[in-house]
């Protein structure tokens, strides 16, 4: 694994790929954080190996257990789901693990940006993170592929979405959160997102949370690659819209490319 601190996929021509793109397998963190899935996690350990079981019929699922849930992971799930150890502070794997970037040539690199729990000891769920900020780079160690720093940016992977053609959508509530990344503009805040997803699209889109009516305006932004954000609810975990499973995230790829090493 490369760390890569003097480019960025913008430059090297990688981007997110779409929501819809095919991937190559799942990855799922074992829940056991005490104070978020209570009874020792006996219900949600249940569920969580569920949803991998199902997941699994149709692509490659990968399980991260600390060392204290090794075994017990590996004994609730079948052999055909690889169990590695690896510590972390919850089970988020959408939020904390690397965002994978591809090319037209279907390549792979992760993008390794800063966790802090969703707000820091400003608004954050918990503290410390630093078993949950270090994921995203061991995830990439893990695929052998090159990871692009940002860890100087504050990011969670469930708070960005992508068309796979340079746009992408995010929300104001948690990208202009004063717990992510108070010492930057919103300009400033665009630029990384457009530098460190590869975003090229200029459209900035505004979405009014009302009971009276749903409506999404989009309007032509300055020619500088921006991202489009999202205006809703200000929620604890608002604006985590990509999240269709909690502790699941995608190794979004190419069609040509594998995981399988």
């Amino acid at each position: 694994m490369k760390i890569i601190s003097d480019s960025t996929p913008l430059i090297d021509g990688y981007r997110m790929p779409a929501e819809f793109s095919p991937h190559s397998g799942c990855i799922i963190i074992f829940p056991e954080r005490p104070d978020s899935w209570q009874y020792g996690g006996v219900k949600a350990k249940k569920a969580f190996c569920e949803v991998a079981c199902a997941i699994a019929k149709s692509e490659k699922v990968t399980v991260l257990a600390s060392f204290e849930q090794y075994e017990n992971a590996r004994r609730m799930l079948p052999p055909h789901i690889r169990v590695v150890e690896m510590s972390s502070d919850d089970a988020w794997a959408r939020d904390v693990s690397p965002e994978f970037v591809v090319n037209d040539k279907g390549d792979m690199r992760g993008v390794d940006w800063y966790f802090n729990a969703w707000g820091g000891l400003v608004d954050g769920l918990y503290f410390p993170w630093d078993k949950d900020n270090k994921i995203a780079r061991k995830v990439c160690d893990m695929l052998d592929i090159d990871v692009y720093d940002f860890s100087d940016f504050v990011l969670e992977g469930g708070s960005i979405s992508s068309d796979g053609e340079g746009t992408v959508l995010t929300t104001e509530a948690c990208l202009l959160s004063s717990g992510r990344n108070p010492q930057l503009s919103r300009a400033e805040i665009e630029e990384n997102l457009c530098e460190g997803l590869g975003a090229k699209k200029g459209f900035r889109a505004e979405y009014w949370a009302m009971k009276q009516t749903n409506t999404l305006t989009t309007s032509a932004c300055s020619p500088r690659p921006t991202p489009c954000f999202y205006r809703g609810a200000r929620t604890k975990r608002a604006s985590n819209m990509r999240c269709a499973v909690p502790a699941l995230t995608y190794w979004k790829t190419a069609q040509t490319h594998s995981a399988e090493r």
